[in-house]
């Protein structure tokens, strides 16, 4: 939108202004502002044009104006400066970066709670599991006559293990053949390959241990199912209560609830170029979120997988500080997993662990 330099500095004010006190603003709070050396005529009048741009919008109960879904865009478009950390900032990030390497949805929920604390907005964490992910090999290894250890390694390089007690003996070479059957039959396959029919075929070729291919199979199929999987995980929504916008319960329930509730993954937004995105009102796919605005970033798990974490609040957030907290967060994120060895299945790598074949 090709706008005149004061309209610019007006527009920008107002934003300021509005994201500041949540009052509407008008020409004289505008006018006394340093920089700008001119009349509140003058100003009323451009505030007028804005408004007939559709970048500003007038209460009814106000003669002050406050900025429209498309005026926030022009915002964090064009005008916004960048926000700089201060020390005290940074310090308090990197003390939040402390999480410690459990397992991959402990750390995600972690991560959604620390970053609602340092927002003071509800948050959202996710894990973008791999695409297409395949059993690379099977190791049973015997326990002893009556149980023995399922051992199941994907092609990203996760590890998985279960013991199994048997009701009656299984011999070494019987536990050796179904070893070598399932890993000509079963390896190389996805979720979706691994058919009833193929299932049939090995129970068969097994002899007297058919049984224990399903055992096997199903505990492998389980593990594909957890890595394709996007868990969410939602924190700090009763802080929406503390914002002017959701003081009143009736504004704030149907958020909330939208909050609450257990969702597929898949309708929160993600980034989908750039490693941050912003979705400003009606830009948000979902109706209960069309009156908010949503910050999100992506960061780097390992193995191909990313982790996607997001704040949710007011169209009247401070988009340059949230941007820059959740940029440097997300950044601390991805040196995490880099450095803390914790594989995306959730499993912390562990090269002395004798089941790691």
């Amino acid at each position: 939108m090709d706008l005149t330099e004061r309209k610019k500095k007006i527009l920008r004010a107002i934003i300021e202004n509005y994201i500041q006190t949540a009052e509407p603003v008008g020409s004289k709070v505008i006018a006394s502002m340093p920089g700008l050396n001119v009349s509140s005529a003058t100003i009323r009048n451009e505030m007028a044009d804005l408004e007939a741009l559709g970048l500003l919008e007038q209460p009814h109960t106000s003669a002050g104006r406050i900025p429209s879904p498309g005026g926030y865009r022009v915002y964090v478009n064009e005008l916004m400066e960048d926000y700089r950390l201060s020390v005290q900032e940074t310090r308090k990030l990197n003390e939040a970066l402390h999480l410690k390497m459990r397992e991959l949805d402990q750390v995600i929920d972690q991560a959604g709670r620390v970053l609602s604390q340092i927002t003071q907005y509800p948050a959202f964490a996710l894990a973008s599991g791999a695409s297409r992910v395949t059993i690379q090999r099977f190791d049973l290894l015997m326990v002893s006559s009556d149980s023995f250890i399922i051992v199941v390694m994907t092609d990203n390089n996760v590890v998985r293990n279960r013991l199994v007690r048997l009701p009656s003996d299984l011999s070494e070479a019987q536990l050796q053949l179904l070893n070598t059957l399932l890993n000509t039959t079963f390896t190389g396959l996805t979720l979706d390959e691994i058919t009833p029919e193929l299932m049939r075929v090995a129970s068969h070729a097994a002899g007297e241990a058919y049984g224990l291919i399903s055992l096997v199979v199903s505990f492998a199929m389980d593990v594909l199912e957890s890595l394709e999987q996007r868990t969410v995980h939602t924190a700090g929504i009763a802080s929406l209560l503390s914002h002017p916008e959701y003081r009143s319960l009736d504004r704030a329930a149907p958020l909330m609830s939208y909050l609450s509730e257990d969702q597929d993954a898949g309708r929160f937004p993600v980034p989908q170029g750039d490693p941050m995105e912003i979705l400003i009102g009606p830009e948000n796919v979902a109706d209960a979120l069309k009156d908010t605005s949503v910050v999100v970033a992506s960061y780097d798990i390992g193995d191909g997988m990313r982790g996607v974490i997001g704040v949710v609040g007011p169209t009247r957030m401070d988009y340059a500080k949230i941007t820059a907290r959740l940029s440097y967060f997300a950044a601390g994120l991805s040196r995490l997993f880099e450095q803390g060895g914790l594989a995306p299945g959730g499993e912390r790598e562990n090269q002395d662990d004798p089941l790691r074949r």
